[in-house]
């Protein structure tokens, strides 16, 4: 009998696990990438009865290809060392993680410290990066093959799209993150998962689990009760005023609606390709030198509502470039740079990296509880006194509280309870 091989490329943000369920077969596999493209394969013994139920947050694609028996390599049973070493390299893996995800959390609200007049630079640099990363791996995979003609040739119209809208959300974001408190940032950032699960909804028509729902609603009412409550003196955002923090929560609407229309250009993608799958370093490129583009683009309405005439944007960059190098004389309160901006953009590389390394040798689950378990200890790293914020913030009762109960709404959401096999509920 023919055995089944299954081939899928799944695309998804960290927190959103993509799973593959498959019934009356010997090997079930679970995939999960964020920002990246994982390729298994899934045998199976009966393909008569195969069922693959895909529950996604983000897209994926399955096409199956039989193949001979005779082809299909027999497995071995892991000796007892093997599994001895895979565990510690899942402890390894999971440790690290963890200590870049506080790592980058932290730099974060650090690299604008010298940069809070100057947002746009940091903001252009990290997306800088990013372009140079994901063009460069385009271009070895154009070369291996694995990209094709036909898949560079794919419209560009939604790449731009997705391009403004991520633009505006690591604008916005840096904006207000360089307004805000420290221990605010991870918990208004959260509303990520409540924006794209109600984008989802809207957009794509998807439907969700009862535990996906109560997750969203328990991050929201985290948010909430951790901002909001006790008295005016108690609160985190207490003399911020409405703009910062109202402008952070658009900004995760903003990436949002960017990661939904992402997953939409995947299925469309299939129709125009015939059935070919888009690499996802196609859409990130893109993506990302669209981004890149309109952050440009966006200087001279920033420097505007600064009170920054146009006439004067020249004066407004090289001030701003002085102040990044943290050189000449007008550099007053330029103290950290360019060290604090340029460790946050290489520690928000090898984060993203270290997520996809860390899912080789586990589930999503694991890999999303290990980023999750980065939201309290980045919370209360970021109220402590540190370099270039020696002050430090005492946080209240309702905001320790609200965080906790925002981490549960976490777990719950990314924790799969059971449900029937016929179910296509997400």
């Amino acid at each position: 009998m023919d055995r089944l091989r299954a081939s899928a490329t799944i695309s998804s943000q960290f927190h959103h696990p993509a799973r593959l369920r498959a019934h009356s077969v010997t090997t079930a596999v679970a995939a999960y990438s964020t920002g990246g493209a994982l390729t298994f394969k899934l045998s199976v013994s009966s393909p008569k009865h195969l069922k693959i139920y895909h529950r996604k947050t983000s897209h994926a694609l399955v096409r199956l290809h039989p193949i001979s028996a005779s082809s299909a390599s027999p497995r071995l049973p892991p000796s007892s060392g093997s599994n001895g070493n895979r565990k510690l390299v899942l402890v390894a893996c999971s440790t690290v993680t963890v200590a870049l995800a506080i790592a980058n959390r932290v730099l974060y609200k650090l690299a604008l410290v010298p940069m809070k007049e100057f947002p746009f630079f940091l903001a252009q640099l990290t997306t800088f990066g990013y372009v140079v990363i994901y063009f460069t791996v385009l271009y070895m995979r154009y070369e291996a093959g694995i990209v094709t003609d036909e898949m560079l040739a794919f419209p560009k119209s939604r790449f731009m799209i997705i391009g403004f809208l991520e633009a505006l959300g690591v604008v916005s974001g840096m904006y207000s993150a360089a307004n805000l408190p420290g221990p605010a940032i991870p918990i208004l950032s959260q509303t990520f998962l409540v924006w794209q699960l109600a984008f989802s909804m809207l957009l794509l028509g998807r439907s969700y689990s009862l535990n996906r729902v109560s997750g969203c609603f328990l991050v929201a009412a985290g948010v909430i009760l951790a901002v909001t409550s006790g008295s005016e003196q108690d609160q985190i955002l207490s003399g911020v005023g409405v703009v910062w923090p109202t402008l952070m929560i658009a900004s995760s609407a903003f990436q949002a609606v960017a990661s939904i229309l992402k997953e939409s250009v995947f299925l469309n993608a299939a129709t125009h390709l015939k059935g070919k799958l888009l690499d996802i370093f196609v859409v990130n490129s893109f993506g990302s030198g669209f981004q890149g583009l309109f952050v440009l683009l966006f200087l001279p309405f920033l420097s505007n509502l600064k009170g920054i005439p146009l006439s004067e944007l020249p004066s407004y960059l090289k001030s701003g470039a002085a102040c990044f190098l943290n050189i000449g004389a007008n550099t007053t309160g330029c103290d950290g740079a360019p060290l604090l901006p340029l460790l946050y953009v290489v520690t928000n590389i090898a984060f993203n990296i270290s997520v996809l390394n860390l899912l080789k040798f586990s589930s999503a689950i694991a890999s999303s509880l290990a980023v999750m378990s980065s939201v309290p200890i980045s919370i209360y790293i970021l109220s402590c006194p540190l370099p270039y914020l020696p002050e430090g913030l005492s946080l209240s009762p309702f905001f320790v509280l609200g965080s906790a109960v925002l981490v549960m709404g976490l777990v719950v959401y990314n924790v799969s309870w059971p449900f029937k096999h016929d179910s296509n509920v997400l």
